[in-house]
């Protein structure tokens, strides 16, 4: 790079910057103070300009763990965060971060540096073409052809990623435009909204009205819609109203206190018994911010079949798209309930109230061994008593994933973040690391498993240097533990490439990065010392062995209705 290549001078009002730097100063102007990444050769130009900022650079040790740091921000604050990358391996390290954020309507703005325009479409050294690669897992993106375009286009992305339903957008700068020097008399900006505030028919509100106050057996079925538009005590107070109970989503958890009389707990797969028979009951469901995974619904032909369904929100193109509704509303689930709350009669629904209590007292949640104390659940439900409900929860994505989501207690929004359209293993060590930084003051627990942690063990680094107050929980059974569990139960026992024969020392490994770390199998009182390390400041990583039959349960097999459920029962 030219010496003095990054300069600034005033002409009267017009100064003169480089691409780079006026990147730099767009990201300050969107309020942006913290980015992670790796520098390379041609995003050294942003670096460079990022070096006279007062953004906050956190040097991850892969993209991978830049791109899930970044998630960890934005999931638990609902801003747009971003994440710096290289070319060629450096973005591609990126991509399963973006596709992540695609799925689970993240906004975080991935900007990549590419090789000079001059040098498209050779072949060059580190050059893919990012841009063509990530248009199926992006909300949007961009190939910047110009430092000028870098004016509207960056303050458009963020636009883009916060508006309606969020998500992620790329933003691919040649090294040659990063180096482009152009004149400019302001950073203030101005660009039409393209997107207007979506209209709520008032007639299709005042129908839904009519078809719940008519209903008996009535569910709402809430999803991650319900936080990302803020809509939870809107939907506390439409459930009491009511007297609607609420069966949530994995990425609804959190969006419904779940010591509420009216929670029902999470349906689907991994739900308890008593809710996917609650549901199977239901003579109508409120779909809220939902989009009918197929982890939620089961075999969709048998997913609620007596119930009217009535869908909300926000993504038009989720309408009847797995399930058809019998009133589907486009528009943001907040100011829907807003519009529903005074067309919804006081109503103490008696027998439905009493049926869902016989059916929790039927189909309790289940202990797996008589040695319960011992279980991860039982784990979980200790972590969860003493944490404190503005704990951060993480996981990444296995049964320890689904045991974190059947028993811990969430009863506020943005406090469990976890890969859930997707399922990325090795997601929610760097999630916390990136909660963490944008939430100082709260603790951040990460639970993961053995299998999933190895993915992104090298950001054990990152958090020495950053001192972070996060405990690590890795629950320990030397098995990829949910593939094993579905060749036990679908595949005859035939196990293979399930089982880690390396027994792995993460207390060791931990303490290596200077980390200090504890192997609950050597402790005397595992509980005392699970409580008193998460209780103290700082990192700190904990090993729990676990024996390799403890299995999630209950379990819908693939292609099976939500009733059709193996284990989970008390009497089993």
């Amino acid at each position: 790079m030219l010496a003095g290549a990054f300069f600034t001078y005033i002409e009267g009002v017009i100064m003169k910057y480089s691409g780079a730097e006026i990147t730099i100063k767009l990201l300050e102007k969107e309020g942006i103070d913290i980015i992670t990444g790796i520098p390379g050769g041609t995003n050294l130009p942003l670096y460079s300009a990022l070096a006279k900022s007062k953004i906050r650079h956190i040097l991850a040790r892969h993209e991978q763990g830049a791109g899930f740091m970044s998630h960890g921000m934005a999931r638990s604050t609902g801003e747009t965060a971003v994440c710096f990358a290289c070319s060629g391996p450096g973005a591609t390290n990126l991509l399963t971060a973006i596709a992540d954020a695609k799925m689970d309507s993240v906004p975080i703005i991935a900007i990549t540096g590419q090789v000079p325009s001059s040098l498209i479409g050779t072949d060059a050294f580190q050059e893919v073409d990012i841009y063509g690669i990530t248009i199926p897992i992006t909300k949007h993106n961009f190939l910047i052809r110009s430092a000028e375009e870098l004016l509207r286009i960056i303050p458009e992305a963020f636009r883009i990623a916060s508006e309606g339903r969020p998500g992620p957008v790329l933003i691919d700068i040649p090294k040659d435009v990063q180096l482009e020097m152009i004149e400019i008399e302001s950073f203030d900006r101005s660009f039409e909204e393209d997107d207007l505030p979506i209209y709520i028919d008032e007639v299709e509100i005042k129908k839904a009205a009519r078809m719940i106050n008519r209903s008996r057996k009535p569910v709402l079925y809430a999803g991650g819609g319900i936080i990302l538009s803020g809509a939870e005590d809107m939907l506390l107070n439409f459930s009491h109203k009511s007297s609607i109970p609420v069966a949530s989503t994995l990425m609804g958890l959190g969006c419904f206190p779940s010591s509420d009389d009216m929670f029902i707990g999470m349906l689907g797969m991994h739900g308890q018994r008593y809710t996917n028979y609650i549901m199977r009951e239901a003579d109508l469901i409120l779909a809220f911010g939902v989009r009918f995974d197929d982890r939620a619904t089961g075999k969709v032909k048998e997913f609620c079949p007596n119930a009217k369904i009535i869908h909300i929100d926000i993504d038009g193109a989720e309408m009847n798209k797995i399930k058809k509704a019998d009133i589907a509303i486009q528009g943001d689930i907040k100011q829907a309930i807003k519009q529903l709350l005074p067309l919804i009669e006081h109503n103490d629904r008696k027998e439905w109230t009493e049926t869902i209590m016989d059916m929790r007292e039927k189909h309790p949640i289940s202990k797996t061994t008589k040695h319960d104390e011992q279980l991860p659940k039982a784990i979980i439900k200790k972590i969860g008593g003493f944490a404190g409900e503005d704990t951060i929860i993480t996981t990444d994505v296995g049964q320890h994933q689904m045991w974190v989501a059947q028993c811990y207690p969430f009863s506020k929004p943005r406090t469990l973040l976890t890969s859930g359209g997707l399922g990325t293993m090795g997601f929610g060590f760097p999630a916390a690391i990136g909660a963490s930084l944008a939430n100082p003051g709260k603790k951040v627990i990460c639970f993961s498993g053995d299998g999933s942690f190895l993915m992104n063990i090298q950001e054990l680094s990152t958090l020495y240097e950053l001192k972070l107050d996060i405990k690590i929980i890795i629950f320990n059974n030397r098995h990829l533990g949910l593939v094993r569990q579905q060749q036990e139960y679908f595949y005859g026992k035939e196990y293979i490439a399930s089982q880690f024969y390396c027994k792995t020392d993460f207390a060791k490994i931990g303490e290596g990065f200077g980390i200090e770390s504890y192997d609950l199998e050597m402790a005397e009182n595992p509980f005392l010392t699970l409580e008193k390390t998460i209780k103290k400041e700082g990192p700190v990583l904990i090993n729990i062995p676990l024996a390799p039959e403890e299995n999630v349960t209950p379990m819908v097999a693939p292609g099976c209705a939500n009733y059709e459920m193996i284990g989970g029962e008390i009497n089993e």
